[in-house]
């Protein structure tokens, strides 16, 4: 499969919610794993480069170790989730 067609291939959860902040968590198809940096949390320009599609704002704050290829994003809540849709 070629980069495309992997970028069309990952998966985008629905957001879930704390008080403070929204969250959601991306899994890339495993070949994309190599484009994951191992020795830091990508910026919102690296996230982007390797496929990443979402709204600005969202900041990396972790990858699933045991498996690298999903990573988890929050951003602070500025809508009630009860407000959005």
């Amino acid at each position: 499969m070629n980069r495309e067609e992997l970028q069309r291939n990952i998966f985008y959860s629905d957001k879930y919610y704390d008080d403070k902040y929204e969250y959601r968590h991306v899994v890339l198809p495993k070949e994309m794993v190599k484009y994951v940096p191992k020795t830091h949390l990508m910026s919102e320009d690296e996230w982007r480069s390797i496929g990443i599609q979402q709204s600005k704002g969202w900041v990396h704050y972790m990858t699933h170790k045991p498996e690298p290829h999903i990573l988890l994003f929050k951003r602070p809540i500025t809508t009630p989730p009860e407000n959005q849709e």
